[in-house]
């Protein structure tokens, strides 16, 4: 594939909204800040790890500290009754983005991962036992494998992983073996984070549906790159973190369907949970408050909010057409060079990003030397430490894109790499 001659969004429009865009890097990191020996255009490509945030969002987040910043649901006064009805309007604004029926299936947290050991903490605690089966994928993130890996020791189920092929997908063959009427639940990643697959969840669902078994889906990949509607899927929980889409750090998003989020348990206690309150027991309120205790993340979700309204404003259509441009660009240029090693699915068939290796050189000294262009990229196993195990390698190098990147950009990585190929040589 050619460079196009133009993108399916307004990215020179797009990246005026992120100031930090524009800085320069290379000087002393330890104070934090362009300096004076920053002299480097920022290349940013580790969008799979956080997203850069648009101006948007950061002035949803000083409106609240400046305008009505106060805590919600427990005060009469004004500005509470603004923060509660802004904050409420976020959950609703969440359940719209991704098809969830209302409010009460989207539950505030601080990440996926909290999310993740949410549901295997009240649900999986209660429900599984010696017999049952959780089955995963061999590309698991670590919230999610290391979660019901210690769900699993704690109630002495079993944990079987539904087996990767040597082009990076998920041998469906192998899952539907698997997945019997011993299975209680199916985990799996929506889009990896190190592979860039694209897994087939609704499928999964459809499998695990068959013999009374719940899907959880790891949307923290694909939500910020792609239309994601969790009824056409049939999960029965969906997360995905504001941080990797555009909003702040702090929050992460639990959907669950409604009739089964009102069986679960409470996670957490204390404060915004409660209902009632004697020296004897206690009752919780309703969904979707019953499972965010104490103070919620209340600027937290104002802001991501404000980050889907950006998302919505571009397509998300456009988002993951302009995502995969970048990434068969990407996949197409690191293979003119002979000695990098590419995982994962080819360049038209993946999510937005890349990892891969060069040989003879360690995925975090090709890292330092592509930071010494100022390309920030990843380095390391990407929390799935067991799917680098069965790729044979310790790490690998991870460049991922999003709304604001561009062809050149990707120019800049690869001229990096070939550099790097040169010191080694």
């Amino acid at each position: 594939m050619g460079v196009q001659e133009s993108y399916p969004i307004d990215v020179a429009a797009i990246r005026e909204d992120f100031p930090i865009l524009d800085r320069k890097v290379g000087g002393d990191f330890t104070v934090p800040g362009e300096s004076e020996d920053d002299d480097l255009p920022l290349v940013y490509l580790d969008n799979a790890a956080t997203s850069q945030t648009p101006k948007q969002v950061v002035d949803a987040i000083v409106d609240y500290y400046y305008g009505y910043n106060s805590n919600v649901h427990r005060g009469i006064h004004h500005l509470s009754q603004e923060a509660s009805v802004a904050y409420e309007n976020a959950h609703d604004r969440v359940a719209e983005f991704v098809g969830a029926a209302g409010r009460e299936e989207i539950v505030f947290t601080k990440n996926t991962t909290e999310a993740m050991n949410l549901v295997a903490y009240a649900w999986g605690l209660e429900e599984l036992e010696a017999g049952d089966t959780v089955v995963l994928t061999e590309m698991e993130h670590h919230a999610s494998l290391v979660t019901w890996q210690q769900i699993a020791k704690k109630t002495g189920a079993s944990v079987e992983y539904i087996r990767v092929d040597e082009e990076g997908r998920l041998d469906m063959d192998h899952a539907a073996e698997l997945i019997d009427d011993d299975v209680k639940m199916v985990s799996a990643v929506h889009v990896s984070n190190t592979l860039g697959t694209i897994n087939p969840v609704a499928e999964l669902a459809e499998m695990a549906h068959d013999t009374g078994a719940y899907i959880f889906v790891d949307g923290a990949q694909a939500v910020p790159t792609r239309p994601v509607d969790v009824k056409e899927i049939d999960a029965d929980f969906y997360a995905f973190s504001g941080h990797k889409m555009l909003g702040p750090t702090g929050i992460g998003v639990l959907y669950g369907k409604e009739e089964i989020l009102e069986e679960m348990s409470p996670y957490l206690y204390g404060g915004e949970m409660i209902r009632s309150v004697t020296y004897e027991d206690s009752t919780w309120e309703d969904l979707p408050w019953k499972f965010e205790a104490g103070t919620p993340v209340i600027e937290q979700g104002i802001a991501l909010h404000a980050a889907i309204d950006y998302l919505d404003d571009v397509g998300m259509e456009n988002v993951q057409e302009h995502e995969e441009l970048l990434a068969e660009y990407a996949y197409d240029r690191l293979t003119e060079l002979d000695d990098v090693e590419i995982y994962g699915p080819p360049g038209d068939d993946r999510g937005g990003l890349v990892a891969f290796n060069l040989d003879g050189v360690h995925a975090h000294d090709l890292s330092s030397i592509l930071n010494d262009h100022a390309v920030a990229v990843r380095a390391g196993d990407h929390c799935t430490q067991p799917l680098h195990d069965k790729l044979g390698v310790a790490a690998s190098t991870r460049a991922s894109f999003y709304v604001y990147n561009t062809y050149e950009e990707i120019d800049k990585l690869v001229e990096a790499v070939d550099d790097a190929r040169q010191l080694f040589a």
